[in-house]
């Protein structure tokens, strides 16, 4: 039976990956419990890699990296591809407020860290290493003992030791932060959804159905390209026109004229609603089933874009209006309708909504592929370029005046910045980053359920033993480091800011760089504002953490 037992107790390949999968299995069996309704989800992963550590079930050290760091990369990665395409349109519409709030918990934290090094009299390179295990932070750990060797030519293992010491409780300490700010401020989480549905309609592109009756005399008699040109800094496509003088109503092209009292169908922007109401002449009820009369023969059909060599290319240059005679009247992308408009970039994945005959109908399906199959096929170059360029990305070092060694985005953030701009300018250069969402949540759960295993195995081995010798104490430290900044901050992000709970979830999650409070607060919140407000704060939270672990080791440690 020596196989058996070096398979549980060996160092090598196959040890590695079934004492990983162990982990990773037990874990999320546990994660499954429920206490008082709440359940810690995949952290589970944390404690029984932890536990197993500690029972002797060790991993070589070198695979142990690896899997970390890959678990991590496939974790921000995915993450990345998934909120890219909202990503900067959130900086516009409160990024710069999100980011605020997000260096507010950084700064609270360094201060906290500072004080309990003043008041306790720990060395600080043992306080930077409990400050970075408590906002799990483990390149600010990197960044500490790098700044710290630099320094004084040798290694700190207290800075390993502290983070390993507040790194468990500092992710629960955040989840359970999360938790307490909604129960002290009664959050109601219906009343947060329907304000986070309000907030996170897009005004400016979300498509909306407008019936007009012409009364502006200047139209009469003007072709809908004329029109088209007079508005050219206006939103709209006109779908169908109804010509009252012959009761007919067909597919609106460039050449139709428009008369006095005529019909016209437009989809356009809640913005530009008013003006097109205000200019063209009265709006009418009118169910949407009217223009499409049982005698007639136009149909209205949904296509779905899987011609890979339309990625990238922009509407107009299908030219389906003049030579199919249909008009594209919405793009839906990611679930939300935008107007079609001709500069419009397609992307793989995108949803048309076309009107016109039954006939060219045929022909569209043609053009755009509609098949769902080559949907579900993964498109790995982009998803490998992607993360070799985020790798690259993260190994640049930036200097900074004043601070004696460069800094480095790392990776996690180099991968995830990378994700950010290929899934948002990646159809510029013809690369797919198109993935489904189960996928995507395949990719991300692999990713954090490695990471989360190899840092329990990585700390289990010195976790007793550092409690027992008075590390009861960091604990408690690294407690406060974890908890004071966000239950401060998060209370007038709540209560003076107004920001949403589920947003402001992610938002926390991100400003301790912490992957586990983001998988609870994806879990809990069912929609996809904790991993924007994830997104939208991580990319500088991390190089602010990086810096702020290597500036206070270089100012109290030199």
């Amino acid at each position: 039976m020596d196989w058996l037992s070096t398979l549980f107790t060996g160092t090598g390949t196959a040890h590695s990956i079934f004492l990983l999968a162990l982990t990773i299995a037990g874990g999320i069996l546990l994660g499954r419990i429920r206490i008082f309704g709440i359940s810690l989800g995949v952290t589970f992963v944390l404690f029984v890699g932890i536990l197993l550590s500690h029972f002797g079930m060790t991993m070589n050290p070198e695979l142990l990296h690896l899997f970390q760091e890959f678990g991590l990369i496939l974790f921000v990665f995915s993450i990345g591809l998934q909120v890219g395409p909202g990503f900067f349109s959130s900086l516009r519409t409160g990024g710069l407020k999100l980011n605020l709030i997000a260096m507010g918990v950084v700064f609270t934290g360094v201060v906290t860290a500072i004080g309990l090094h003043y008041i306790t009299g720990l060395d600080m390179a043992s306080m930077v290493g409990v400050l970075s295990g408590a906002v799990t932070n483990t390149p600010g750990l990197g960044a500490a003992q790098q700044a710290f060797m630099d320094i004084t030519g040798s290694m700190n293992s207290q800075i390993a030791t502290g983070y390993a010491v507040a790194y468990p409780l500092g992710v629960v300490g955040i989840i359970i932060s999360i938790i307490l700010l909604r129960f002290i401020f009664s959050v109601d989480v219906k009343k947060e959804q329907k304000r986070l549905d309000t907030e996170s309609d897009d005004t400016s592109i979300s498509a909306i159905a407008l019936s007009l009756i012409v009364r502006n005399p200047s139209l009469f008699g003007k072709t809908i390209e004329q029109l088209n040109r007079m508005l050219s800094d206006y939103s709209f496509v006109i779908s169908r026109h109804w010509n009252i003088a012959t009761n007919t109503i067909s597919v609106a092209s460039s050449q139709t004229v428009l008369h006095e009292g005529d019909r016209i169908f437009i989809i356009t922007t809640e913005q530009d609603h008013e003006f097109l109401k205000g200019y063209v002449g009265d709006e009418m009820e009118l169910d949407r089933k009217m223009w499409i009369p049982t005698d007639s023969k136009l149909v209205s059909n949904r296509f779905v874009i899987t011609n890979k060599e339309l990625n990238g290319k922009r509407l107009g240059s299908l030219k389906l209006r003049q030579l199919e005679g249909v008009n594209v009247t919405r793009i839906n992308r990611a679930g939300v309708d935008m107007v079609a408009m001709p500069s419009l970039p397609l992307q793989l994945g995108d949803k048309l909504t076309v009107v016109g005959s039954e006939a060219a109908m045929d022909k569209i399906k043609q053009i755009v592929g509609d098949s769902v199959k080559h949907l579900h096929e993964p498109n790995l170059i982009g998803i490998f370029l992607g993360i070799a360029l985020g790798i690259l990305l993260g190994s640049i070092p930036f200097n900074i005046p004043g601070v004696p060694q460069p800094v480095k985005l790392g990776l996690a953030g180099g991968p995830l910045i990378v994700a950010i701009l290929l899934s948002r300018f990646g159809y510029r250069y013809h690369i797919i980053t198109y993935t489904t969402q189960s996928a995507n949540l395949m990719l991300r759960e692999i990713g954090i359920t490695l990471f989360l295993a190899c840092v329990g195995l990585g700390a289990g081995g010195s976790f007793v033993e550092t409690l027992n010798n008075g590390g009861w104490a960091w604990v408690g430290y690294g407690i406060i480091i974890t908890m004071l900044p966000i239950l401060l901050i998060g209370a007038l992000a709540l209560k003076v800011w107004k920001i949403n709970y589920f947003t402001l979830m992610g938002l926390l999650a991100g400003s301790t760089t912490d992957p586990p409070a983001l998988a609870y607060s994806n879990s809990f919140s069912g929609n996809g504002a904790p991993m924007v407000g994830y997104a939208t704060v991580y990319p500088l939270t991390m190089f602010m953490r990086v810096i702020s672990a290597q500036l206070l080791i270089l100012l109290y440690c030199a």
